[in-house]
């Protein structure tokens, strides 16, 4: 705060301008890790460790989205250039999907799903991840027969 003003200001100072936050998010991570010497910082993971970076990427998500479910308040970073918060249920159900095919939930694996969600919403490829999530992580929900239903109708009403 005392070298930017505002976690925004710091934020872009790492900015590359690239397609994602990817580098502005380590560039974030290190500055604010730099205290965090002798001990490793679970809340900041960094991108660079190649982690999905769940926490980081949901960070990003409140402060960059605007809308009934992220409060918003940064104005200077575009929705398009997220990545999707992945978890074990975001990873789960975009593998049920045929979001991906990868085998962990990493960060390139949350590179691709964010790929194929900007396929369908280049402007904002995470604003599904709330509900997506939601439907993860519902109990009473059964994944197989969710997935037998995905299939009958994704010709339909899942047009990628």
């Amino acid at each position: 705060m005392r070298r930017h003003g505002t976690l925004q200001a710091c934020f872009l100072t790492h900015d590359d301008g690239s397609n994602t936050v990817l580098k502005a998010s380590e560039g974030f991570v290190d500055e604010l890790s730099q205290d965090f010497t002798t001990r490793r910082n679970s809340l900041l993971p960094s991108p660079a460790n190649k982690s999905a970076c769940k926490r980081l990427n949901l960070y990003l998500k409140w402060l960059v989205r605007h809308d009934d479910v992220d409060p918003g308040g940064w104005d200077k970073v575009s929705p398009s250039r997220l990545i999707v918060p992945v978890d074990t249920h975001m990873y789960n159900l975009c593998r049920l999907m045929g979001f991906t095919d990868r085998k962990s939930a990493d960060l390139k694996t949350a590179l691709v799903i964010t790929q194929r969600f900007a396929e369908i919403c280049p402007e904002d490829p995470v604003k599904y991840d709330f509900a997506l999530t939601r439907l993860g992580i519902k109990d009473s929900l059964d994944l197989k027969r969710f997935y037998e239903h995905y299939k009958r109708c994704s010709g339909t009403c899942f047009q990628l």
